[in-house]
């Protein structure tokens, strides 16, 4: 058990719950995956409560078993996924505009100051969610199933049947919009209003 003899580990699981569902309904793209993801996380935690000894944060600790059960069910499912091809023209024309003809930054990325102090603020990881939420679905998806679900490139491309260059394209305007929206509703100092 835990540590604190009062602790209310369902309790304390209960809150967690949207957010959970809708980490896995991005990566999962299915609401019945994800709901089962979530639900077979909560359920293992409850079943061994004595494995969170309270060493690093629920949602951390959580996070960390979902991450596992959403890689079982990608490497389950055998379907298929089709990719736009729409986002892409738009991506490309918007990424060109970014950029002079010698290859250097039209306007230079301002310095954004201390990231990690910006790190440390609740607030900065409540923009950023929703700058991750504000991306195309199937590029936020092989973003998070890069950079959280720490998937191997080879494995993101057999689950979304692309190949490698397009992976890496793809990585690279996730990161390119998050900048932008990162550089917009935080490091400018006058946050944008986001909407969901």
């Amino acid at each position: 058990m835990p540590s604190d003899p009062n602790f209310d580990l369902a309790g304390a699981l209960a809150p967690l719950r949207p957010d959970l569902v809708r980490f896995a309904r991005l990566q999962l793209r299915n609401d019945q995956w994800a709901e089962d993801a979530v639900s077979e996380t909560i359920i293992a935690i409850l079943e061994k409560p004595g494995a969170f000894a309270q060493r690093s944060s629920l949602k951390t600790y959580v996070i960390g078993i979902l991450k596992h059960k959403i890689i079982d069910q990608l490497r389950a499912s055998s379907r298929e996924v089709q990719l736009e091809s729409g986002d892409d023209i738009d991506d490309l024309a918007a990424f060109d505009e970014l950029f002079a003809a010698d290859g250097h930054w039209r306007e230079a990325p301002p310095d954004w100051g201390d990231p990690h102090a910006a790190l440390e603020r609740r607030e900065f990881f409540e923009i950023l969610q929703v700058c991750v939420d504000k991306l195309p679905p199937n590029i936020g998806r092989i973003f998070m199933m890069r950079e959280w679900l720490e998937l191997e490139t080879e494995e993101i491309c057999k689950e979304m049947a692309i190949s490698t260059s397009n992976c890496w394209v793809m990585l690279y305007r996730a990161r390119m919009r998050l900048r932008e929206c990162l550089q917009l509703n935080w490091f400018s100092g006058v946050p944008q209003a986001l909407s969901k």
